[in-house]
């Protein structure tokens, strides 16, 4: 079955050269120059991946990020012009899963879509071993620390934690690995992917934010565990 992509462009000279290139290999494209076309296309088409413009005309990629991540959690690629790290973080940190900036190589962009759908490939190829052999877990406890991983969902003194996407999948991956220390290196490469082209101080952007929610003094951290010279260590 060919994988769905929408591609959220108003540049219409790129819109079309990222719908051919796309229709080339195979995906089967649908394409929308605003935001609130996308939204309206995702919600209608549910598509396998969004290629998401930054800059779009009325409602902008990174408040179109926000909204499809209330109800979808299909990889967004976003495209932006500008080249700063804050605007990576922001971007990361509302919900995308790769971040390009323009001008790109299209051969690049090819090959990390690419990548994001064989990682949704994987997982739910995983998904569905896992629920072959037996139910897989559905929350850690660690004290007054639950983390639902069925409902995404954090509870800390059975009250609700609202932690971001990547804040979500950051913890849970830190919480999976209790007692390791884990570098910066391999947490970028698990939780945001290998394709991701941004700092490791990305990494400790999110657990800063992190600690601030589930610690009870952020400054002497019980939970999150900085280990010097190597990253962080989850106790």
């Amino acid at each position: 079955m060919k994988a769905k992509i929408l591609v959220v462009e108003d540049d219409e000279t790129l819109q079309e050269t990222l719908v051919w290139n796309l229709d080339r290999q195979g995906y089967k494209v649908t394409a929308a120059g605003n935001g609130r076309t996308a939204l309206d296309l995702a919600r209608d088409k549910k598509p396998d991946l969004i290629i998401l413009d930054v800059m779009l005309p009325g409602l902008d990629g990174i408040d179109v990020c926000r909204i499809l991540r209330k109800d979808f959690n299909m990889p967004i690629l976003m495209l932006t012009a500008r080249a700063e790290e804050i605007d990576k973080i922001i971007g990361l940190e509302i919900g995308a899963d790769d971040y390009m900036t323009k001008p790109f190589s299209m051969r690049e962009l090819l090959v990390r879509v690419k990548a994001l759908l064989r990682r949704v490939d994987m997982i739910r190829e995983d998904v569905g071993r896992e629920t072959a052999v037996s139910p897989p877990p559905t929350s850690l406890t660690f004290g007054s620390l639950t983390i639902d991983e069925d409902r995404r969902e954090v509870r800390l003194n059975n009250q609700p934690v609202k932690l971001k996407p990547k804040e979500f999948e950051l913890l849970l991956f830190l919480a999976r690995h209790q007692g390791v220390a884990l570098s910066r290196s391999l947490i970028l490469e698990k939780v945001w992917g290998w394709t991701f082209d941004g700092s490791s101080r990305t990494v400790d952007v999110h657990v800063r934010w992190l600690r601030a929610k589930i610690e009870e003094d952020p400054a002497q951290p019980q939970r999150i565990i900085t280990v010097r010279g190597v990253g962080y260590r989850f106790d």
